[in-house]
């Protein structure tokens, strides 16, 4: 009988991306893979189509931290989401279940535990997330992406494992990225991501600079469902809504990058060698996470911070011209930081606890 491995994660393209690179490894093994997200979320576009995957969609609520009507509403719907889950745990039987986070997992993490199902999470960002906060009593281990995060985790259960990246973003080509976008080699180019949300503020002030940043860059804006301006149609800038299949050619072809900090992203722009500005989400819109990210990369020299509070068209533009000039220096400190086989740390821990 085939071994079988659950993942969920969902909410936005960062709760997703860490079960894209690990789902190939454990299908290629010979493992039976299912995929337990929300039925409508951005999981279920970037995972349904994956060959030898069973999508499995639940109910869910997002767990806000203000107030909304919807706050009445969804505790219906995330306890739907547990019984769904435990209902098809039961029925599946996987060896072991992997949660990288976002309000979707919760039912999930749940559900196998309510089972006796083994659960391994990740975390991604220095401090622990909600979602992840909420799910820990119920884990067997919890892998962390940066060090520090160990501390904020039960002694037994905390591991370090360092960033995973996909293996298929090591592959792209300079070339073909600029051939996708119609650009050429004689101009820098800079690639503008929000996170697969999009990021309002970053695309005003990009859309804001556009006649100057196009006289010494070529611009991909990747800018965030509905968020295309199809008004904008210069030459030197194309926009997307979301970019899945060419992205490992867009990074490559990428001199700068701007970025939003969520901790996945940050960490595959450190392995591609991609200096960044880093626009965090303010604390008014979250957390803080992003900033704690942004600032750690900061301090290791790997790129520049704009908090979203401090943004100003002529503040935009120093931190552009301050990163081009930089731009091999932190090239080079990118070169020399230590980079863990992350990968393989993760599926060594998933073996090790279905076993």
């Amino acid at each position: 009988m085939k071994k079988r491995i659950a993942f969920t994660g969902g909410g936005s393209a960062g709760h997703v991306t860490v079960n894209l690179a690990l789902i190939p490894y454990f299908i290629q093994a010979g493992w039976e893979v299912a995929y337990i997200g929300s039925t409508t979320g951005i999981e279920r576009d970037l995972v349904s189509g994956m060959n030898g995957v069973r999508y499995v969609g639940i109910s869910s609520g997002k767990l806000r931290r203000y107030f909304d009507w919807k706050n009445i509403t969804d505790p219906v719907r995330v306890t739907k989401g547990i019984w769904e889950a435990y209902r098809f745990l039961r029925g599946w039987k996987p060896q072991i279940i992997f949660s990288k986070g976002g309000f979707v997992s919760v039912p999930v993490v749940l559900g196998g535990w309510l089972n006796r199902q083994p659960v391994v999470i990740h975390e991604s960002d220095v401090t622990p997330g909600l979602a992840n906060r909420l799910a820990t009593p119920f884990a067997n281990k919890i892998c962390a992406t940066f060090p520090e995060t160990v501390s904020h985790l039960p002694r037994e259960k905390g591991i370090h494992v360092g960033a995973v990246v996909r293996e298929e973003l090591k592959r792209g080509r300079s070339d073909r990225g600029l051939a996708f976008c119609g650009f050429t080699k004689n101009k820098p180019v800079l690639l503008v991501m929000g996170g697969s949300l999009g990021a309002r503020r970053i695309n005003e002030v990009v859309r804001n600079n556009l006649t100057q940043l196009l006289a010494s860059y070529q611009i991909m804006h990747i800018c965030g469902k509905g968020q295309v301006d199809e008004q904008m149609q210069l030459t030197g800038y194309r926009q997307y809504e979301y970019v899945q299949e060419e992205l490992a050619d867009l990074i490559a072809m990428a001199d700068l990058v701007i970025s939003r900090a969520g901790s996945n992203a940050i960490f595959e722009f450190l392995t591609m060698q991609k200096p960044m500005l880093l626009i965090p989400l303010s604390r008014a819109a979250s957390r803080g996470d992003q900033i704690v990210n942004a600032r750690s990369f900061e301090k290791q020299g790997f790129c520049h911070v704009l908090e979203e509070e401090d943004i100003t068209d002529e503040a935009f533009m120093q931190a552009i011209t301050l990163l081009m000039q930089q731009r091999g220096a932190i090239v080079q400190r990118m070169q020399q930081a230590k980079q863990h086989d992350a990968l393989a740390r993760v599926i060594a821990v998933l073996q090790e606890v279905a076993n």
